[in-house]
């Protein structure tokens, strides 16, 4: 296993490679791809934070735990509120800042506010033949080329290898609250919820557990504690005509971690897909595919489930325009496979950034 300590002993590693490289970091994402791995934990350490800026850099194995726990000593946050994978696939390790970008994973927030990809200001890479590249910098601006701050956050390490991230953080919330309506059958909460995003009252979180037939929607609102006071009473009145009985919880942030990471489907056996498609679609991923178990997030645009192994999600949703990822499982490709012209633009940039083929080799394409 290559373990470099610095961006240029990670160049090094990349550019002596003889065949392909499996990249890791926290090993929290189940990535399992063929090759020598690469761990990134090596690469470690906050270079620089300026809470007053809202900026901070850091090198790609930084954990997040070390992140966060730096950023809310200045009531700081990293926005997009990103999942851990840990519980939903019985992994252990900790999550790095690099896989987080490297995968673009965001949470119950980015309706809101965005996501992983709308937060980082610059990238440092070591592409496929071992050059090292930079793009963007430490604050918001215009690009001109290939933005590769966008192209690397979602790219599953299969364009480069991080190094180094700048990110944009905000400041905590003083307030928060949510709104929890009970009783409500999946078309009802999709309907409560599409109601609570389209008000002017700044919803930060639409999610629905659902139940047997029925469930707890929960609605969202952050912060200063007068406003989140009268945006919470006006919306209990709004969603009243939805029925089902509306309770309102202060600070419920385990319950939101739990939709963040879908803590439902913890130590349940079947695959888990992770569905997205627009929210009005929702209620009709579910009744296609007739899950073990559903829950919505995203007001109903993000659907994950849980079926019986081997299910072939993707032919049952034939007619839903969106894109399911199996999240655990095997017997189908882990990404939704490309149309036509989105395979060969795919298949353009990686042989630019890769054309030996050898970072994370076949992880999207397969």
């Amino acid at each position: 296993m290559m373990t470099p300590t610095s961006e240029q002993e990670l160049s090094e590693c990349v550019s002596q490679a003889k065949g392909p490289i499996a990249i890791k970091g926290g090993g929290t994402r189940g990535v399992g791809v063929d090759g020598d791995v690469l761990n990134t934990s090596g690469l470690t350490g906050i270079d620089l934070y300026e809470p007053g800026a809202l900026t901070v850099v850091v090198k790609a194995g930084t954990e997040l735990s070390e992140i966060e726990t730096t950023l809310a000593g200045e009531r700081q946050r990293l926005a997009f509120e990103p999942m851990d994978y840990r519980g939903l696939l019985g992994l252990k390790g900790e999550p790095t800042i690099g896989g987080i970008v490297a995968g673009n994973i965001s949470g119950p927030r980015r309706i809101q506010v965005g996501a992983a990809r709308d937060f980082t200001l610059g990238v440092r890479f070591v592409d496929g033949q071992g050059t090292i590249v930079k793009n963007g910098g430490r604050v918001m601006k215009n690009v001109t080329g290939y933005d590769l701050v966008k192209l690397m956050s979602g790219s599953w390490g299969t364009l480069g290898v991080l190094s180094e991230v700048s990110l944009k953080v905000l400041p905590m919330p003083e307030a928060e609250a949510t709104l929890c309506v009970h009783g409500l059958d999946m078309n009802d909460a999709v309907g409560a919820m599409a109601a609570a995003l389209g008000s002017p009252y700044d919803v930060s979180g639409a999610a629905h557990l659902p139940n047997d037939d029925t469930g707890v929607t929960m609605i969202r609102v952050e912060g200063f504690t007068d406003s989140v006071s009268y945006r919470t009473a006006q919306l209990r009145e709004a969603l009243a005509k939805f029925g089902g009985e509306i309770t309102v919880i202060e600070n419920a942030d385990d319950a939101w971690a739990a939709v963040r990471d879908v803590e439902n489907f913890h130590g349940k056996d079947g695959d888990v897909w992770r569905i997205s498609v627009k929210p009005s679609d929702g209620p009709a991923v579910v009744a296609a595919i007739d899950p073990l178990e559903a829950q919505f997030d995203w007001a109903g645009g993000l659907v994950w489930v849980r079926t019986e192994q081997g299910s072939d999600v993707r032919a049952k949703l034939s007619g839903i325009s969106g894109h399911a990822t199996l999240v655990r499982g095997t017997g189908q490709p882990r990404f939704q496979p490309e149309t036509v012209g989105v395979a060969a633009l795919s298949a353009g940039l990686r042989q630019r950034f890769d054309p030996r083929g050898i970072l994370n080799a076949r992880l999207m394409t397969a």
